[in-house]
Formats: C-alpha cells, sequence, structure tokens
C-alpha cells in the first residue's frame, strides 16, 4: 500500500516547540485523511533545529465509493424549497428523485453516488488546509509577498516541502502542493554547514537513510542518546562523571542536527560558589553540563558543550568560545554570590515593607510576619521548637532579594540555606528556609526536619487561606496560584511525616489573621471550640447573631455581633476549603489505587479533618469491603436505605429515633437490634483508640444479622405501630455504620 513522506525545511525552530509542533503534524494530518476515508496502517513525526518531517504508511491509493441517501422537502412542496433541494443534492431535475412513503406523507429522497477520489488529491488538500491552520504558539511571514492577504505564515522562513506518495513497488508521486509560491517536490538538503547541497528523496526509509549521510540524525531522541552517551564517555575518559539533566538534554537535542560532544575547561577558582550555582550558570547562559568528582560528588572545573558540526580543527574554536562566554558569567555569579553575603538575611527583611504579595492580602512583610506566627503555632503539633520555627519563617523570603536569585529564580530556598550558614544559623533554621518550599511536585520530597515542616505547613496555609478569603478559588483548569499544588503539598507533609494536625481549627483560626483585624481574630480564637455547633447555622439565617450567641460563653457574648457574623463566614469557608482538601486527598489517594468514593464517605463523617487518619480509616474501609463480609453488609445496608428512602418520600417523613424494644415480635428484630449496640459501642471504642481495621471487625458482626433480618422479617405489615418501629430499626443499620463511614457515599 501507498505511503506518505512529508518534510517542511525552514530556519531554526525553537526547540520549546520541536515536540508539540511534531506531534500536532501528526494529528492534524491523520485526523483529517481518516475524517476522508483514508484509513492508515501507522503515522511517526520528528524534529530537527530545522525540519519537520511526517510518515504515514498503508493508506489506500483511492477513496471508497460513496452512495448516500438525502432527504428532500414533502412531495408538493413549494417550488423554491424544491429548488434548494435540487442544488443540494446536485440534481438537474426532481424526476432524478425517489419519492419514498413516511408516516407523515411522501418525501422526495435524492440517492447521490460518489466516486471517491483518487489518495493523491485528498492528500493535497489535507497539506493545504493543515499548513493553512498550523498552530504554532508564534509565526512570522516573510519576503515580499508578506504583507498579501492569506500569505503563509510559518515559525521560521520556510524554503522547501517534501511531498512524496505511493506504494513501495514504484516511484512515489509528487503531491502537487503549492503553498504561497513554494512548490510540494522530492528535493531536500542535508546540515547546513556540513551537507548544504540538494538531494532527491523518495520514501522514509531512503529519505532517512540519505540524511544520515548528510549529517542530519532526524529522530530526536536518538540525538538525545547519542549525546548522553557520548557525554558520559567523555568524561568517564578524563576520570569525571557527568551530571546528568534531562531537561537540558531534551533542548540540547533541539539544538543540534548532528552532535558532537565536547570538553571545556573554567578557572578552579569559580569552584568557591556553591555548585548549584556554577550548574545554574553553565546550564541557562551555554547550554551546557557539569562534571563532578565520583569520589567526592563534587563540581569540578569542566563541562561538556554540544556542537553542532564536526569541526576541522578538533572543535578547538568552539571549545574556547563557550570557555569565554562562561569565564564572564561566572565572574558575574561570583560577585552577586560575594556581594550578597556581605548582607544578613535580616538586614534584607525591611525591604518587603515596601513589596506588596497582593493587594487584597497585604505586603510581604505582613505575610512573612503571618507565616511566622503560624510556624509557631503548628511547632508543638509537629514536635518542632517553636523558636527556631519562627526564626526560620521570618528569614524564608529573605533570599528573594538577593543578586544570585534575582538573575536564578529557580535556587530560592536553596541559596537562603547558604546565606543562613554562613552568617552561622542553627542547622535547622537553615534547612527550613530551603526545605520550605517543598514539596514543588509529585516527584519531589516532603521536608522531614520538624522546624522545616512547621514552616512549609505555615506557608502553604497562609497561600490556601489568603486565597481562599478573597475568593480567589481554582476554576476548571485555572489555578494561577497554584491552590492545588500548596493543598497536596500539605496533605504529602501530614501523611508522609505522619502528623497530627487540627486542620479544621488551624485554618479557620488563620482567617482571621489573614483579614488582618485583631479583634476578629481573637473572636475566632474564643470560638473555635464551637465550630462544629456553629457551622450549622446557615449563613443566610437572619437570627444568626442571636443563635451564636446562644452557643458560647458569657464571654464570648461581649464580642460585637458583626464580629460573630464576620467569624461565621470564615468558618463555612473553612468548611469549603476542607472539601477542597478532600478532592484533593481523592486525587492523590487515586494514584495510589485507592477509590475515590471511599475518600468522600469518610470525609462526610462530622468534624473529619485529622489527614493521617483520614488516609488509614480509607486503607481500613478499603480492606473491608474487598472482603465478603464488607461487600455483603454494604449490600444489606443499600436495600435497608433504599426502603427507608421510599417509605419516607410516600409517608413525607423521617423515620429516625430508637425503636422500641417492647414491640420485636420475631427473633431476628431483637437479634438485629442486640448486634447493632454491641457493633456500635465496640466500633465507636477502636476508632477512639485508632484501631480502624478493629472497627470494620466489629461492623463485619453486623453482616449475619441484617442477613436474616431481611430474610425472616416483613417491614411494611398492616400494623402501623410495627412498621415505623421495624423501619427505625433499619435506620439503626444506617447509624450504626457512620461510626466507621458514610455509607451511603460508597458507590456499588
Amino acid at each position: 500500500m501507498p505511503d506518505l513522506l512529508l518534510e517542511f525545511l525552514s530556519e531554526e525552530i525553537p526547540a520549546r516547540m520541536q515536540a508539540r509542533a511534531a506531534e500536532d503534524l501528526r494529528k492534524l494530518v491523520t485526523d483529517r485523511l481518516v475524517a476522508e476515508g483514508l484509513t492508515y496502517d501507522g503515522a511517526s513525526a520528528f524534529a530537527t533545529p530545522r525540519r519537520l518531517a511526517l510518515t504515514v504508511h498503508g493508506l489506500p491509493a483511492k477513496q471508497s465509493d460513496i452512495k448516500e441517501e438525502k432527504k428532500g422537502p414533502r412531495v408538493g412542496a413549494p417550488d423554491n424549497a424544491i429548488a434548494g433541494f435540487l442544488k443540494a443534492a446536485g440534481l438537474k431535475s426532481i424526476s432524478e428523485a425517489k419519492v419514498q412513503p413516511d408516516k407523515r406523507g411522501d418525501f422526495y429522497i435524492a440517492v447521490i453516488d460518489r466516486p471517491g477520489r483518487d489518495a493523491i488529491d485528498v492528500i493535497k488538500d489535507v497539506l493545504h488546509a493543515t499548513i493553512a491552520t498550523f498552530p504554532w504558539p508564534k509565526s512570522m511571514r516573510w519576503g515580499a509577498r508578506s504583507a498579501k492577504p492569506g500569505a503563509l505564515s510559518w515559525v521560521r522562513p520556510l524554503h522547501s516541502i517534501v511531498a512524496t506518495f505511493g506504494p513501495e513497488t514504484e516511484e512515489p508521486a509528487v503531491v502537487p502542493l503549492d503553498i504561497d509560491g513554494i512548490k510540494g517536490g522530492d528535493e531536500t538538503r542535508g546540515h547546513r554547514f556540513m551537507a548544504p547541497m540538494p538531494f532527491k528523496v523518495r520514501r522514509f526509509n531512503d529519505y532517512v537513510e540519505k540524511l544520515e549521510k548528510a549529517n542530519v540524525v532526524l529522530d530526536p531522541a536518538r540525538r538525545a542518546n547519542i549525546i548522553l552517551t557520548d557525554a558520559k564517555n567523555l568524561a568517564f575518559a578524563q576520570g569525571y562523571e557527568l551530571v546528568e539533566d534531562d531537561g537540558l538534554l531534551a533542548e540540547v537535542a533541539g539544538l543540534v542536527e548532528w552532535p558532537v560532544t565536547l570538553m571545556g575547561t573554567f578557572d578552579q577558582a569559580f569552584l568557591s560558589i556553591p555548585g548549584e550555582v556554577i550548574r545554574a550558570t553553565i546550564r541557562n547562559n551555554q547550554k551546557c553540563f557539569v562534571l563532578r568528582d565520583p569520589q567526592t560528588a563534587k563540581l569540578v572545573n569542566k563541562f561538556i558543550l554540544v556542537a553542532n558540526e564536526e569541526a576541522t580543527d578538533g572543535g578547538k574554536a568552539i571549545v574556547a568560545g563557550n570557555e569565554r562566554v562562561i569565564r564572564a558569567r561566572l565572574s558575574d555569579a561570583k560577585f552577586f554570590y560575594e556581594t550578597d553575603l556581605k548582607t544578613r538575611l535580616e538586614d534584607r527583611l525591611p525591604k518587603f515593607e515596601q513589596i506588596v504579595f497582593h493587594e487584597k492580602l497585604g505586603t510581604q512583610a505582613e505575610r512573612i510576619a503571618r507565616i511566622a506566627a503560624l510556624a509557631v503555632q503548628i511547632a508543638p503539633s509537629v514536635k518542632a521548637k517553636a523558636v527556631q520555627a519562627e526564626r526560620a519563617a521570618a528569614l524564608c523570603k529573605a533570599d528573594l532579594l538577593t543578586e544570585v536569585v534575582g538573575e536564578f529564580p529557580d535556587l530560592q530556598g536553596l541559596m537562603g540555606r547558604y546565606y543562613a550558614e554562613a552568617q552561622g544559623e542553627d542547622e535547622a533554621v537553615a534547612h527550613a528556609i530551603e526545605d520550605h518550599y517543598k514539596p514543588k511536585g509529585p516527584d519531589d520530597l516532603v521536608p522531614g526536619d520538624p522546624v522545616a515542616i512547621a514552616v512549609a505547613l505555615a506557608d502553604k496555609v497562609d497561600t490556601l487561606v489568603g486565597f481562599w478569603a478573597i475568593n480567589e478559588k481554582p476554576t476548571g483548569s485555572k489555578d494561577p496560584y497554584a491552590l492545588r499544588r500548596a493543598a497536596l503539598g500539605i496533605i504529602r507533609i501530614v501523611t508522609e511525616n505522619e502528623l497530627r494536625l487540627p486542620l479544621r481549627a488551624l485554618l479557620w483560626r488563620h482567617f482571621g489573621a489573614v483579614a488582618r483585624d485583631e479583634a476578629l481574630a481573637s473572636a475566632i480564637t474564643m470560638l473555635h471550640p464551637l465550630n462544629e455547633q456553629i457551622a450549622k447555622i446557615s449563613a443566610s439565617d437572619i437570627e444568626l447573631a442571636v443563635k451564636l450567641e446562644v452557643l458560647v460563653s458569657e464571654k464570648a457574648k461581649q464580642v460585637a455581633k458583626p464580629l460573630l457574623v464576620q467569624a461565621h463566614t470564615y468558618l463555612q469557608q473553612t468548611h469549603d476549603l476542607i472539601t477542597f482538601f478532600a478532592d484533593r486527598l481523592k486525587v492523590q489517594l487515586r494514584e495510589k489505587g485507592a477509590r475515590h468514593d471511599l475518600v468522600d464517605a469518610v470525609f462526610s463523617l462530622s468534624g473529619q479533618d485529622d489527614l493521617l487518619m483520614i488516609v488509614r480509616r480509607v486503607e481500613a474501609l478499603g480492606k473491608f469491603l474487598d472482603s465478603d463480609d464488607g461487600k455483603n453488609l454494604l449490600a444489606g445496608y443499600k436495600r435497608a436505605t433504599n426502603i427507608i428512602r421510599i417509605e419516607e418520600k410516600k409517608d413525607k417523613r423521617e423515620y429516625t429515633g430508637a425503636p422500641d424494644a417492647k414491640r420485636y415480635q420475631l427473633p431476628e428484630e431483637k437479634a438485629l437490634a442486640e448486634a447493632i449496640d454491641v457493633a456500635k459501642k465496640d466500633a465507636s471504642a477502636a476508632v477512639g483508640k485508632e484501631d480502624f481495621a478493629a472497627a470494620m471487625r466489629a461492623m463485619a458482626k453486623l453482616r449475619p444479622r441484617v442477613d436474616a433480618f431481611f430474610d425472616k422479617v416483613t417491614v411494611n405489615v398492616d400494623d402501623m405501630a410495627l412498621r415505623e418501629n421495624r423501619l427505625k430499626l433499619l435506620n439503626e443499620i444506617r447509624e450504626a455504620t457512620r461510626a466507621v463511614a458514610d455509607f451511603s457515599k460508597i458507590e456499588g
């Protein structure tokens, strides 16, 4: 079957755009081919700095013939309706149409036989449409025709297009493209300097072979592998070890068509600055790799660069040029670092008073003060020293004002640690300054030192509460302040360090701090032991203040009613934020194989905000529901609740409250009631000891009693008092299971 070969040769395509462009080319072309009835066996796309290439193999030589029926107007319809139908169907007269009976009358039907087009003609149209709508992030027009309407727009000036199509056994045909004067052909060029002369290609295998001879490696993955292998070998030959960098490797592979690795040197005096600064300088400015001593793991004064040609002098001039630039850049970095060391971190803090963090959340200085106060609150819960937590929090953002971090923002936190160590700060404080940003992503480690944990949690809680308070919450795929990442960071820190954190109280109290209202903060502190009762009062209740006063102590009654109302509003936002945590926890647990509905079942229980206990309870619940006892108890629960729901809807009332033991008539009723009492008691005791597996085992004992009840007891009897009592007994099953989870949230 015929194959398609396509290549766009242009000026250099930015490395960051290449992978996406290759994928876009593959998808756009193949989707349009399939839409035109041209299915294929396989397709692959490739990118180099100067070309995008696509091969599609196993295409048919021609479209299949198409036969379709087009329904027209009713027989006897107005002339203009019939004329429109004839035009749309391509018929000359209504006599060419068939009449088809319908329950609403007779209608005209046009039977259209459309012969399939040659695939090469379809491909021409597909490629025209693809090129005209190609989604480059940025594109340009060039030359004398650039001002013409509809002129070709491409990422960089386009030089030629290869477009051939045909079976392997025959000479392929050139697809007759003409894109703004650039015609499709079968001629391309190799490496810009090493093989600039044009040559003809036929199909993909021939194309790859000839490119290789013309010093072009088409596959970016192969170029990356060549660079990595050669760089490792070159380093090993000199007794060094390559510091691998996947991001840099992918970028460099997008900068060269014929990779050649070379080694350069810089002045040993530069090794006095932190290795991360050296690496960032060399990486960001020259796209070079650094090397280290395999014995000490410290950087050496060598680097590896990747050239795009085999120079006649063996690369000496290329290496010398890179050494000159790197020397200048490292001189700047050394100056920045040594200048930064002259100013203590705390002496930089006053500048934050002039820097706005967010117009509704105050300055950076105010935010740092909130983080420090919150870190002190958290310290006892994570077994950190409050003095160290406060000191680390006060200094954690100071390196943002340093020269090195200004030049290399990715080094924030790390440079703070270096500067803290240099000025003699406690080791726990210095490491907390570095680690408080962690985890930065799903693969990043979480902080493990208590002081770092306290500061990291305080930083993330302040971010979440602050933007929640001003209603800047994530919406859909938009999360400009990375609040989802902050919540996941808190979840990971808590669960991976097995911490017990009173999350709800912590969040609610911090809303008062974010509001920058001391009276409100005091009111929240006073009220927080009652947050569960207060939360049940509707935020729109006009008697809110009165109901609040009933709940609070005599001392709290002295708080102004507006503060009570505002405190309750923030409590509602706290519950909303807790729900947000539940959603993030679902994502994390689902990635680990847990069911999201089990998280809902546990979170739905009143007052659940201990993330570690929630995870453990979810794990125990998952294991229980995988057992036969768990599956059968869930089935019995669903059956009981379905009966109650139907009867409550029919009777327009709820069947809650304790059943009357005197009305039990059958032994199965009495046995179920006794089993429920025992299960409630045992499960609650087990939950109190945080032994969730034991709580599940206590629930499992209900299973045979529930099965026996449904087997022997009729609920909807004529005796209304007995019916009510049995419905209340069924409701007791629902209430009993709430000792471990809200079974109504469990699917299945």
